[in-house]
């Protein structure tokens, strides 16, 4: 297991919402809490929900040096800290499933369960580590608006693009304020990732996997990387990338379902 980093944690912004069991949701690339906005009123309804964003997105400040997705999750460690909080369900989304993986092999005494949404274990392939790089290069060469305008719609199921306008529109504007320091940082910090698909294969305590049938970006194969008894796994139908705005009642329930069936083991 790699140790913890040791690069100064950043204070995260964050929401808190509800009571109960604690389930920390972390967003996605050029995301911040607000891709949480919808699914956040229903599953707060039974649990407390910390929804932070992550370093160098929404309102959470960004560090000059260059950092990794192992200091991603030290600063959500800092904040679970803040919050008194010792034992904590995680579920990443995406980038903050790369988070998820970290904090399971990183600091796994603060994980109680935890879970992929729309995410992976794998680390990237040489395709896609250049595709970093040239995501690097466009936001420092024509700004984070223009690289935003050509990201956001390919989240979508492309059925879906035309009948959900408004959150097509969430995650462009979400995107806008994320600070190009934010974007260029984090986007190096997924390249750099580590494959992690022993923390699934080896996982002893209850992992909820969640994917999009029509996701171009984590499809079920590159998530359902293992089969036991501790692994849950569901596929969205007719969705992509974004069950959170595409599917949120459906991914709720399936949340619940999992916390629910934790209970009677």
């Amino acid at each position: 297991m790699s140790q913890p980093t040791e690069q100064q944690p950043i204070k995260l912004q964050f929401v808190d919402s509800g009571q109960g069991e604690p389930i920390v949701l972390l967003h996605g690339f050029l995301g911040s809490s607000a891709y949480w906005d919808e699914v956040l009123p229903l599953l707060s309804r039974h649990y407390r929900c910390i929804v932070p964003d992550l370093r160098g997105h929404g309102h959470s400040p960004v560090s000059t040096e260059p950092y990794t997705i192992e200091d991603m999750a030290a600063d959500v460690v800092t904040l679970l800290d803040e919050l008194g909080l010792k034992q904590v369900t995680v579920l990443g989304h995406s980038m903050g499933g790369y988070v998820a993986l970290a904090l399971v092999d990183q600091y796994p005494s603060y994980i109680k369960s935890w879970g992929l949404v729309h995410s992976t274990a794998y680390e990237d392939t040489e395709e896609a580590k250049q595709k970093r790089l040239n995501t690097i290069t466009q936001i420092r060469t024509t700004g984070i608006i223009d690289f935003v305008d050509g990201f956001a719609e390919g989240l979508f199921a492309p059925h879906l693009v035309y009948k959900l306008p408004e959150s097509v529109l969430k995650v462009k504007e979400t995107g806008y304020i994320t600070s190009p320091e934010g974007a260029c940082g984090a986007a190096a910090a997924m390249r750099e990732r580590p494959e992690r698909l022993h923390i699934i294969q080896n996982a002893n305590v209850p992992v909820l996997l969640v994917a999009g049938a029509d996701d171009p970006i984590a499809p079920p194969d590159r998530m359902f990387v293992a089969d036991s008894t501790n692994i849950t796994t569901a596929v969205i139908p007719d969705i992509a990338h974004m069950s959170m705005m595409e599917a949120p009642e459906q991914l709720v329930n399936i949340i619940h379902d999992f916390m629910q069936n934790q209970r009677k083991d």
